[in-house]
């Protein structure tokens, strides 16, 4: 005779509800990680060494990013508190600051780094309580906080912040911002050509003007043509483009984006390696 078995429904749930909570959290948005792996890459390049700092910088902006997701979902859900977004983004929280402190003791110039990118936390945070998380003054916002990761590489490797890394900030920034203008090319509201070649135009002048104070090598500024022949190629088939699925447009957005990299960060590397 089968023995019937009793699971009592209430443990049952109270165990879901627990291995859910166990389950990390990981930002969505894959772009995101392009944009830190890549201004990451660049920072190294200038500084033209990896080490252990180098990898720790690494870690924190890993981390650091990982901890805005949780961040964004629980303020925008701030009338319903989700344990599991509280709990992972603690744990990253706790991990990035541990990392920047011990780095800061290293290398107390990155006490600068830290302070823009509280501020453009706080900033993102504000915009998602004033529901503008998707604006394009904010989302700029975004990304000048992630780019910030090519002077944390190059702060936590050297142990100094040069105005030629933070010219590579603003150069990083100006690039990966401008996917903004092409994505938006995908929504009827946002579909306009001319935003985009505004923005194209005015970033231009500018890595121009840095190129014409000597704050940027000739190679290195012409890394921002990739974010001009990207637009120019969409204009082409800007029909395609808006109707094409998205995981297309990740990989055509993608494929520019390891170009500009590769050629920032080859450009920044010396002529010959020095001895190891």
């Amino acid at each position: 005779m089968a023995i019937a078995s009793y699971t009592n429904p209430i443990s049952s749930k109270k165990r879901r509800e627990w291995l859910s909570w166990c389950r990390p959290t990981f930002s969505p948005e894959q772009g995101v990680l392009l944009v830190l792996f890549g201004s990451f890459l660049t920072g190294a390049a200038l500084a033209q060494q990896w080490n252990q700092s180098t990898n720790l910088a690494l870690a924190c902006a890993f981390f650091a990013l990982q901890l805005e997701h949780p961040y964004v979902v629980q303020l925008k859900q701030r009338k319903n508190w989700k344990p599991r977004f509280l709990i992972w983004g603690g744990i990253y929280g706790v991990l990035a600051f541990t990392i920047a402190i011990f780095l800061w003791f290293k290398s107390p110039v990155l006490l600068w780094i830290y302070v823009l990118a509280v501020i453009g936390f706080i900033l993102n945070g504000v915009a998602v309580i004033k529901k503008k998380y998707k604006s394009i003054a904010n989302e700029i916002g975004i990304f000048a906080t992630i780019c910030l990761s090519a002077p944390l590489a190059f702060g936590a490797t050297t142990g100094r912040i040069s105005i030629e890394v933070m010219t590579l900030w603003i150069l990083n920034t100006l690039f990966f911002s401008s996917a903004i203008y092409t994505i938006k090319l995908r929504k009827k509201k946002t579909s306009l050509l001319k935003p985009g070649i505004i923005y194209h135009s005015l970033a231009a002048l500018i890595v121009i003007g840095l190129y014409a104070l000597d704050l940027l090598s000739l190679i290195t500024a012409l890394s921002f043509a990739v974010a001009i022949i990207k637009f120019g190629v969409i204009i082409c088939v800007l029909e395609w483009y808006r109707q094409a699925k998205f995981q297309f447009i990740a990989i055509f957005e993608t494929r520019f984006a390891l170009i500009y990299v590769a050629i920032a960060c080859i450009s920044l590397l010396p002529a010959h390696l020095p001895p190891s």
